[in-house]
């Protein structure tokens, strides 16, 4: 880690929801709740939890020095609406097999 970054993960007992025109995405009572650095908290999902069958693959890849290569998944209406880490870095290996969304309703 970069000196001053530091990126936590801990076990979420949040009730999080995905609902994207009406239909529900996601939906888990256990997620991972990452914190980073200069960056809102963000809730990983389990896999298993998420609908991945509406769901389709982006061409769009992002680069983290702390988390790896994320890849992205699009809604027709949505672009890289949710994305995830398939090999994430060592430090943050948990969020394997986790996805990510931008605005999930947390209760």
């Amino acid at each position: 880690m970069a000196h001053g970054h530091t990126i936590t993960i801990e076990e979420g007992e949040q009730r999080v929801r995905v609902v994207h025109d009406g239909q529900v995405l996601a939906e888990t009572d256990r997620p991972l709740v990452l914190h980073e650095t200069g960056c809102p908290p963000r809730y990983y999902l389990p896999a298993k939890d998420v609908r991945l069958d509406l769901l389709t693959p982006s061409d769009t890849h992002t680069d983290c020095p702390f988390k790896g290569t994320a890849s992205y998944w699009s809604l027709p209406d949505a672009p890289d609406l949710v994305w995830a880490y398939p090999d994430p870095k060592p430090e943050v290996a948990r969020i394997k097999d986790h996805y990510c969304f931008y605005s999930p309703e947390v209760a």
